[in-house]
């Protein structure tokens, strides 16, 4: 039978005890990367940030300008 055919159970099986650990832990590292992670509280710190700059520009070029800062 070719390896492809064959359960990946029974391909474990058939390696050393050394390499079935490192595929047990691959398997697990791959199974926690999937995991859903829960959404962190949302940060608002930057609120009112650019309140300095409320008489220089409007909002529009607040906007366009903290884009700009951002480099996007």
């Amino acid at each position: 039978m070719s390896t492809q055919l064959k359960p990946l159970d029974e391909l474990v099986k058939e390696l050393p005890p050394e390499s079935q650990a490192e595929v047990r832990d691959f398997v697990e590292f791959l199974l926690e990367k999937r995991k859903k992670k829960p959404a962190g509280k949302l940060r608002q710190d930057w609120a009112g940030a650019l309140g300095d700059f409320r008489e220089e520009y409007t909002s529009l070029e607040l906007q366009r300008k903290s884009l700009d800062w951002r480099g996007v």
